[in-house]
C-alpha cells in the first residue's frame, strides 16, 4: 500500500502540471481582439418583392429536387417579413422558426450557422443569453453590392437540410 502512495502522488502532480500547462497553450477565445469588426457588412435599401421571390422560388426549388417539404421565409434589411412560403407538407412548428432563421440573420449580419458552431463546438453558451438569436443554421443573410438587403431563413428539415435550401436561395442574390 505504501508504495502506490508515491505513484498516486506522482500521477497527480503530473496530471495538475499537464492541465497547466494546456491551460497556458490554449488562449481564450473571447480574449481574441480581432484587428477588423467581423460580419460588418452596411445594410442597404430592402430587398424587393421580386427578389423575395426569386430566392423563395430558388430554395423550394432546391428541396422539391430533393424529396424536402421546407417553410422559407425572406425578410428585408430592417428584419420585416416580405415574402413566405410553406412547402406541401411542411411541419406547422418551423412557419416561425423560418422567420426567426431568417431576421435573426438579418439583425446580426451573419449566417445562423455561426451561432450553432458558437454554442456547440466553441462552447460559447453566452450567445444563448442575445435577443433573437437562434443556434441553428438556416438562416443566411442576402447580400447585394456589398449591402445587406435581407436575409432568408428556411425551416423544416435537418439544420444542415435547411442550410442547403436557404443557400439555393441566396445564391440568387449573393453572387
Amino acid at each position: 500500500m505504501h508504495t502506490l502512495r508515491p505513484i498516486a502522488v506522482l500521477f497527480a502532480a503530473a496530471l495538475l502540471a499537464g492541465g497547466a500547462a494546456h491551460a497556458q497553450q490554449a488562449p481564450n477565445p473571447l480574449d481574441v481582439v480581432p484587428d477588423k469588426m467581423p460580419f460588418s457588412e452596411p445594410y442597404g435599401a430592402p430587398i424587393p418583392l421580386a427578389r423575395a421571390q426569386a430566392a423563395i422560388q430558388a430554395a423550394a426549388a432546391e428541396a422539391a429536387k430533393r424529396g424536402w417539404a421546407v417553410n422559407i421565409a425572406v425578410v428585408d434589411s430592417g428584419a420585416n417579413l416580405v415574402a413566405f412560403a410553406r412547402m406541401d407538407g411542411a411541419q406547422l412548428g418551423s412557419i416561425s422558426i423560418a422567420e426567426h432563421k431568417a431576421r435573426a440573420a438579418v439583425k446580426y449580419r451573419r449566417p445562423t450557422k455561426v451561432f450553432e458552431y458558437g454554442v456547440q463546438k466553441s462552447g460559447l453558451n453566452y450567445i444563448m443569453t442575445l435577443d433573437d438569436v437562434i443556434a441553428s443554421r438556416g438562416g443566411i443573410p442576402l447580400i447585394e453590392d456589398g449591402h445587406i438587403i435581407g436575409a432568408i431563413g428556411c425551416s423544416g428539415g435537418t439544420g444542415s437540410q435547411d442550410e442547403v435550401a436557404c443557400t439555393a436561395g441566396a445564391a440568387t442574390i449573393n453572387k
